[in-house]
Order: structure tokens, then C-alpha cells, then sequence
């Protein structure tokens, strides 16, 4: 599998990752899922503390230990559980990530965490204290780098100005279209990478597609009338020898400021039909152009 470089980083990522969220807490089946990945050439793996309360971590590390030099890993930080486990709230002050640190690493059972992320963040978050944050555990050798989880364009570009991060996640597909108008170009031009989730968007661009839509429900500003139009005619009309599947994860990857497609998989199964998708032939520029005529160009409403 291919690998692109992530940001203005030494890491070199497979062009698709495993959202490592999706693989349960069946030990042993997790593991399948995980060492699957591994044989479809899959060197990013992608969790955070909040996933089943920190015990995906220590799923992940266990998988992984073996071939831990070979392997990028990435989590996440900022969603504190309450003490009773009923839910979490929202925590990015930098005494909580460096204590949230330590106890990563030791679910993971690594010395080091490749790409540590804030999971979400707001304009009203201590930004500077999270960067400081960052930076320092750069220097005490914990983390490798960071990045940021978020789709909220005036956080983005807080951190931008002001952090040395090498990338962000955020959702993207060919049905949300929002970081296109102004994201992306942005951390183009700053060397920044980009590590997209939600490529299928909850399987409305798979090929489950007449399942999902079967449950007569809409997505983002798609109403369900709408999709009932969109989503046919566009399988109809770029699918042809390929797969649903491949297409969405192509258009993804179609734009060169992301790195890495990031996209769950519950079984050994889905992940292969994921690998065989990304190892496809890259879109064409008339499929893309295609893809771009039947959907929407969706705005970002500002956030705080």
C-alpha cells in the first residue's frame, strides 16, 4: 500500500488507516481485524482515551507490540470521563493532557505516542495552554507530534497561527463537502496534512447503499428526497467498473493535501474490501469534476 508523508512531519502513513474505534471489545476478533490490517499493508492506526474508556487503547497497544517500530499510532485527548463513567465532559487544559498522556502510554504499552490529537476543541478552549501542552511533551519525548480532531475552520485556523501542528482530522466525503471551500486549500498552503473520517458517510457511499437509504433518513443538508436523486445517479455515473466503495475512498485521496483515509472496519472482511478500494486506480480528473457537478458544494456554519 501506498504511504504519503504526513505533513511537515518524518511519518510516512498508509494511505489508508484503521479507525480502530469500530474493531470492539472481543479481544481476540479485534486482534484479527487488526493483524488483517497489518498484511494489507496498514501502518496507521487511529484510537483515543475516550473509546471504550480507554480499553481500545489497550487493545490496540497489545495488537501492536510486536511491530510497534514499524507502525504509526494515534490517539486522542480531552474528553474526560466522569469519576461514575456516565458520560464525560470536555477537559483541555494542559494539566489534564499531561496527566492523560501517562496513562495513555500505558494502556498502549509504548514508550511514545506517534500523533497525539485534541479530540474536538472549541474558539473558548485555552489554546495557547494546549499548544504549550503539546510542544512540552514533544520535548519530554512522550509524543512524536500532534495534530488537532475538528472540523470548526476558526479553530483550525488558531492553530495554524499559532502551533507547529503537522495535521488535522476531520470528516470529508463526496457527500461532505465542507472543508473544501476554504480548509483545505489553507492547510495546503501551510504543509499541514489532513486525515479524513467518515469517507462513507455512514454507508450512504458503499455499497449498502440501497440498505441506508431503505431507512428513509437525510444527511447533513441532504434531505432524504434528495439523496434518493444524488446517490444513484452518482454510483450510476462514476461506479463502472469500480466499486462504490473504491470511488468514495478515491475522492478522498483524490486531493493532495490528505495523507491518510481513516475508516472503520468491525470484521477481516471489511477491512480487505477497504485495502482493495485504496489500492485502485486514482480518479480520473473527469470523474472527479463528475463527482463535483452531482453533489453539493456544502458551507461550513462558524462555530465557537
Amino acid at each position: 500500500m501506498k504511504q504519503r508523508k504526513l505533513g511537515n512531519s518524518n511519518l510516512f502513513v498508509s494511505e489508508l488507516g484503521l479507525g480502530c474505534m469500530s474493531v470492539g471489545t472481543d479481544e481476540i476478533y479485534a486482534r484479527r481485524i487488526i493483524e488483517t490490517a497489518l498484511e494489507e499493508g496498514i501502518n496507521y492506526f487511529d484510537t483515543a482515551d475516550l473509546y471504550d474508556m480507554g480499553e481500545n487503547e489497550t487493545i490496540v497497544g497489545k495488537a501492536l507490540k510486536n511491530v510497534r517500530e514499524q507502525v504509526i499510532i494515534a490517539t486522542k485527548v480531552g474528553n474526560r470521563w466522569k469519576p461514575d463513567q456516565s458520560g464525560w465532559t470536555w477537559d483541555p487544559s494542559k494539566t489534564y493532557i499531561k496527566e492523560a498522556v501517562k496513562n495513555s502510554l500505558k494502556r498502549l504499552g509504548t514508550d511514545y505516542i506517534d500523533l497525539y490529537q485534541l479530540h474536538g476543541g472549541t474558539i473558548l478552549d485555552p489554546i495557547d495552554e494546549v499548544i504549550e501542552a503539546f510542544e512540552e511533551l514533544k520535548t519530554e519525548g512522550f509524543i512524536r507530534y500532534y495534530g488537532i480532531s475538528s472540523i470548526r475552520p476558526n479553530v483550525i485556523r488558531e492553530y495554524i497561527a499559532k502551533s507547529g501542528l503537522v495535521s488535522v482530522m476531520m470528516q470529508y466525503s463526496m457527500l461532505d463537502r465542507r472543508p473544501e471551500e476554504k480548509v483545505l486549500p489553507q492547510l495546503h498552503e501551510h504543509g499541514i496534512s489532513v486525515v479524513t473520517r467518515g469517507p462513507l458517510a455512514k454507508g450512504l457511499l458503499s455499497d449498502k447503499m440501497v440498505e441506508k437509504l431503505a431507512a428513509g433518513k437525510g444527511y447533513l443538508d441532504y434531505s432524504f428526497e434528495e439523496l434518493s436523486e444524488v446517490l444513484p445517479h452518482l454510483k450510476e455515473g462514476v461506479e463502472g467498473v469500480r466499486s462504490f466503495t473504491e470511488v468514495a475512498l478515491q475522492y478522498n485521496l483524490a486531493n493532495p493535501v490528505v495523507a491518510s483515509v481513516v475508516a472503520g472496519a468491525s470484521s477481516p472482511e471489511q477491512v480487505r474490501e477497504n485495502a482493495k478500494a485504496i489500492k485502485s486506480q486514482p480518479l480520473t480528473n473527469e470523474e472527479v469534476s463528475l463527482i463535483k457537478q452531482v453533489t453539493k458544494a456544502n458551507t461550513y456554519q462558524e462555530h465557537r
